[in-house]
């Protein structure tokens, strides 16, 4: 059974940092794509931040330099440290898993940035 189980949400003051971990089960992590989503009340799911299976990362501009997005193979997780959080920031924050034959999303974590 396939299960991608994200933590690490939570209330956090601007400025704070979280980091958001993945949990991957039921699938061969290694051979998938992994990013972060995330959606705000009323908007579109945006894609934050992708690492490849090759370990190559993208970012979306807004968290550019603020946002790290790591793996562990060893333990079929994916990360993302966030630092510097600001309001904007705050949704709820989805782990996705690609490859070519599959995909996969978890349940989300939720995100709130306020003081």
């Amino acid at each position: 059974q396939v299960q991608l189980a994200e933590s690490g949400g939570g209330l956090v003051q601007p400025g704070g940092s979280l980091r958001l971990s993945c949990a991957a089960s039921g699938f061969t992590f290694s051979n998938y794509d992994m990013s972060w989503y995330r959606q705000a009340p009323g908007l579109e799911r945006e894609l934050v931040a992708t690492i490849t299976t090759g370990g190559r990362t993208n970012y979306a501009d807004s968290v550019k330099g603020r946002f790290t997005i790591s793996r562990d193979n060893a333990k079929n997780t994916v990360y993302l440290q966030m630092n510097s959080l600001r309001p904007e920031d705050t949704a709820v924050y989805y782990c996705y898993a690609k490859s070519l034959w599959y995909n996969y999303w978890g349940q989300g974590t939720q995100v709130t940035v306020s003081s």
